[in-house]
C-alpha cells in the first residue's frame, strides 16, 4: 500500500519531471530553429541539416519527451495510489471524488485536493490489521 506521503512525493516528483522535460524539449526546438537546423519549406519542417548540433538537439528533444512521458506515467501511478488509499476509508466520498475527477480528465485537480485535504487511508488500515493480529474481532 502507498501512504499519503508516498503518493504526495510521487505526484510532486512527476510534476517536476513533466515541467523539466517540457522545458528541455522546447529549448531544444528553440535552439534548433535559431541555428537553422531545420530545413524549411514555407512554414513546414521538411528535414534536418546534419551535424553535431542537429544530433545533440535531437537527443535533448528525445530526453525531454521521455521525461514528460515518465512524469505522466508517475502521475497516473500516484492517482492509482490515491484511489487505493481512499478505498480503505469507511466513507467512500474521497474515493468517489478522486475516481470521478480522474475519469473525467480532471485528475490533476483531484490529486491537488487529495494532497491538500485528503485523509490517509493507510493509518486506519494499519490499526485494523493490528486488531486482527491481536485476536480482536473486526468492527
Amino acid at each position: 500500500m502507498m501512504s499519503k506521503s508516498t503518493v504526495t512525493k510521487l505526484f510532486i516528483g512527476s510534476g517536476i519531471a513533466i515541467i523539466a522535460g517540457a522545458i528541455l524539449a522546447i529549448a531544444a526546438v528553440w535552439v534548433a530553429i535559431a541555428n537553422g537546423v531545420f530545413v524549411m519549406n514555407g512554414s513546414d519542417i521538411v528535414g534536418l541539416r546534419g551535424g553535431v548540433l542537429a544530433w545533440s538537439l535531437l537527443g535533448a528533444g528525445i530526453v525531454g519527451s521521455l521525461a514528460v512521458a515518465s512524469g505522466f506515467i508517475g502521475g497516473l501511478v500516484s492517482w492509482i495510489g490515491a484511489l487505493l488509499n481512499t478505498w480503505q476509508l469507511e466513507s467512500k466520498a474521497w474515493f468517489v471524488g478522486v475516481l470521478l475527477l480522474g475519469i473525467f480528465n480532471l485528475g490533476f485537480f483531484a490529486m491537488v485536493a487529495y494532497i491538500l485535504a485528503g485523509p490517509d487511508g493507510t493509518l486506519g488500515a494499519a490499526d485494523r490489521r493490528a486488531h486482527l493480529r491481536a485476536g480482536a474481532s473486526p468492527a
